[in-house]
């Protein structure tokens, strides 16, 4: 059975949606570049009633120190899922500030990207191949845009491992089948709007991978 994350939630119906038809990882953007961006207040409060539900996510950026503190402090996630230039030492440093797990996503458009995997698998808790965004993107991932999947194909890792990038109802049963993938996290493809999460679209997502 793979495991669902639905990211970039910012509303109580939608998260409720998300928790109703069980998915097993809830995300919560941190970074104000994104249409999906929340404050870490803001995310506590309304992430609160996942706890002990889903693996509550705090997806960032580049991160300083202060914002790291801040999360941990008022959100308490059980993972930081990395989604920038951040290397295994500043990963392994996340941690400590934070005492959450880590996700690191991965940028993928070829077979060689996939080879960045190997210098993640004692500091990851969990690894993410995500689609490489398009050049001057100001978003590393939530676009939209998917990879060749093809390329998962028969691989795989120590870790536990999430397929990301242009997943949506209509896809996901088929990108299961190709990769094999034992989780997935999907954000834009449940969305009405850049941005706007859609209950139904969720609801409709998670039977998809229900059937794959």
């Amino acid at each position: 059975m793979t495991s669902v994350k639905i990211c970039g939630l910012t509303t109580p119906e939608t998260l409720d949606a998300a928790l109703d038809h069980g998915a097993a990882f809830v995300g919560a953007v941190v970074f104000p570049k994104s249409p999906r961006h929340i404050e870490p207040l803001h995310a506590a409060t309304l992430f609160e009633r996942a706890r002990g539900r889903a693996g509550i996510v705090a997806v960032t950026v580049d991160a300083d120190d202060a914002l790291l503190t801040e999360i941990a402090l008022i959100l308490k996630p059980d993972m930081i899922q990395l989604h920038g230039r951040e290397t295994p030492e500043r990963a392994r440093q996340v941690r400590t500030l934070t005492g959450a797990g880590i996700i690191r996503a991965l940028p993928v458009s070829t077979a060689a990207d996939l080879e960045a995997a190997a210098e993640w698998q004692d500091v990851a808790d969990h690894l993410m191949f995500d689609a490489r965004p398009t050049e001057g993107s100001a978003l590393p991932g939530g676009v939209g845009h998917a990879f060749d999947w093809t390329l998962l194909a028969g691989r795989s890792w120590p870790r536990p491992w999430f397929l990301a990038g242009g997943l949506n109802p209509d896809n996901v049963a088929q990108a299961i089948s190709l990769t094999g993938a034992p989780l997935v996290d999907v954000s834009s493809g449940v969305e009405s709007a850049p941005g706007v999460k859609d209950a139904g679209r969720i609801a409709a997502f998670m039977a998809a991978v229900n059937r794959s």
